[in-house]
């Protein structure tokens, strides 16, 4: 009952966009008022750095598919801002680089 009230009765967000590892971020500027508690609690919950779509559904005690409706709704109205995950970043593909660091590593011990 707590879920359907807290996303209005919806079960799909209005984004496809958001996965897990979605970071999100408090945006600056518009005012917490009109937001429901869960909405003001995850946009505080924000406010310091970025937290996965994941960690925020946690420390809420939500279910993911409910914070990603409530995430949907606070993009919109422009209260969080998302960015993907920082990709890894790939072994360099010139081995010449490879055996530059290499040598470096050695010639320090």
């Amino acid at each position: 009952m707590r879920s359907y009230v807290v996303t209005g009765g919806r079960s799909r967000p209005s984004r496809d966009t958001l996965d897990l590892v979605t970071l999100l971020i408090a945006a600056e500027g518009p005012p917490l008022t009109g937001l429901g508690p869960e909405e003001r609690r995850l946009t505080e919950l924000c406010r310091p750095g970025a937290l996965s779509l994941a960690e925020a559904a946690g420390r809420l005690g939500l279910p993911v598919s409910v914070t990603r409706v409530l995430v949907a709704d606070l993009i919109e109205s422009g209260h969080l801002v998302t960015r993907g995950p920082i990709p890894s970043a790939g072994p360099p593909s010139d081995p010449h680089v490879l055996q530059e660091v290499l040598d470096g590593l050695r010639a320090r011990l």
